[in-house]
Formats: C-alpha cells, sequence, structure tokens
C-alpha cells in the first residue's frame, strides 16, 4: 500500500496554504478557502510579505524573477519567463519581485545584477541564474535544478 504524498501550495489570490496530495497538482485544484484556481499558468507579482509567505509555506519548489521595469534584459526576458510558467506549473509557483518596489528583497538576497532567477525550497534558496535567457534555457535550468522530492 502506498503512503499518499501532501505538498503544502500558497493560493496565488487569498496566500491561503492548502494541502494537497502530490498526484492532484495538475488536476487544476482551487483553493480551499477562495475557491480559485491554485495555479494560473503565469507569474505572480509580488512584493515582501507575499513573498515571504510563499516561499516560507510551500513546499513545492518556488523559481523568482527578481527584475526593474528599468531594466532592457529584463523586459526582453519578461514574455519567456511568462511562458515557462505555462511550462512549469504545477512543479512549481513562478513570482516575479520588482526589485524598485521591494528592495528589502533584493539587499535580503544579494540581488547584485538582474534579471536574477533564484530558485527556492523549503524557504532557502536552492540555485541562483543570473541574466536574461529565453524560455527553454528557464525551463530547463529550473527542472535541472528541482529537488528530487519534487519529481515524484
Amino acid at each position: 500500500m502506498s503512503e499518499t504524498i501532501y505538498e503544502h501550495v500558497v493560493c496565488p489570490h487569498c496566500d491561503a496554504v492548502n494541502r494537497l496530495a502530490h498526484a492532484r497538482l495538475a488536476d487544476h485544484p482551487d483553493c480551499g478557502k477562495c475557491g480559485q484556481p491554485l495555479f494560473q499558468g503565469r507569474p505572480l507579482d509580488v512584493v515582501s510579505a507575499r513573498f515571504n509567505r510563499h516561499i516560507e509555506r510551500s513546499s513545492i519548489a518556488v523559481l523568482v524573477d527578481f527584475w526593474a521595469p528599468w531594466c532592457g534584459p529584463c523586459k526582453v526576458m519578461t514574455p519567456a519567463y511568462q511562458q515557462a510558467a505555462s511550462e512549469l506549473e504545477p512543479a512549481m509557483r513562478l513570482l516575479k519581485v520588482d526589485t524598485e518596489q521591494a528592495q528589502d528583497l533584493a539587499a535580503r538576497w544579494n540581488i547584485r545584477s538582474i534579471p536574477t532567477l533564484a530558485l527556492f525550497h523549503n524557504g532557502r534558496e536552492i540555485a541562483r541564474q543570473a541574466g536574461a535567457i529565453d524560455t527553454r534555457a528557464i525551463v530547463q535550468w529550473a527542472r535541472t535544478h528541482l529537488p528530487a522530492t519534487q519529481s515524484r
């Protein structure tokens, strides 16, 4: 008899923490609190409090794009990151952090160049990639660094 593995997923709408069977992640689950879809196929723009909630309370990996509106390479990478979200969810949540609006996060995570991708799991950073890359490279890089526990 196999044991059911559960994941904690933070709702992109109301930030409630949902407990789901890992096998159900791809079944287009809705939030138990607000009824909205838990996965949208697009990155979620966040600032400090929401960032912390997603990083600390999600058991799935969280991929973060640290960017700024004045950054040319960031603008170039935006469509690629959006496309990557539709390919990577529900294996991971994708967030965007505007380093101008969330300077505290940029300082806390020692972001020295943008765009920077950082992959988090269980509240800690596990991989980082600086510079603009295309959709295929984002997806490949993220999947390569996905924790073994996430590839169940």
